[in-house]
């Protein structure tokens, strides 16, 4: 990982008697310069570059790099986009489903999609339809194997 190049250095001189603390930096005209700090703001200097230094090594293992290729991203979605054939295959699928369903008679057909596209279960139809629901049972198996039926023909060549 490469850092800033910093525009300063601290330094500390210990001797017998104390410690001194010191920053050296370059001014805009490049001349370099050198501070006698007290203890408390080299420390608090010291701080702000382990702050700095942890926000850049935390930068660095987050970041999104710019090299993220089509096969990563593909990966990475929630749903994986289906393929033109597939959506193709989807929607004529969809559309003998569809024709399927439009020619069962209409008590049927009301029944088979109350039943499996409003998710109505058979004492509700049952109540709707002012019947029992073991009736409304037997239409919608035999809507059902009439729909498959369909189907079938489609899938076959």
């Amino acid at each position: 990982m490469a850092y800033r190049v910093k525009a300063y250095t601290l330094r500390e001189e210990s001797t017998e008697s104390s410690t001194r603390y010191f920053i050296s930096f370059k001014d805009g005209q490049g001349k370099s310069h050198e501070l006698e700090v007290s203890e408390q703001f080299f420390m608090e200097f010291r701080q702000m570059e382990r702050r700095n230094r942890n926000l850049l090594q935390w930068d660095e293992r987050h970041r999104e790099f710019n090299e993220v290729w089509d096969e990563t991203l593909y990966r990475r979605a929630l749903r994986v986009p289906k393929s033109l054939d597939e959506r193709m295959i989807e929607e004529e699928r969809n559309e003998t489903l569809c024709k399927a369903v439009e020619s069962l008679p209409e008590i049927q057909r009301r029944r088979f999609l109350l039943y499996y596209e409003h998710d109505f279960n058979f004492y509700q139809i049952a109540a709707m339809e002012h019947c029992t629901a073991s009736a409304i049972q037997k239409s919608v198996a035999i809507a059902k194997e009439k729909v498959k039926a369909e189907m079938r023909k489609y899938l076959q060549p």
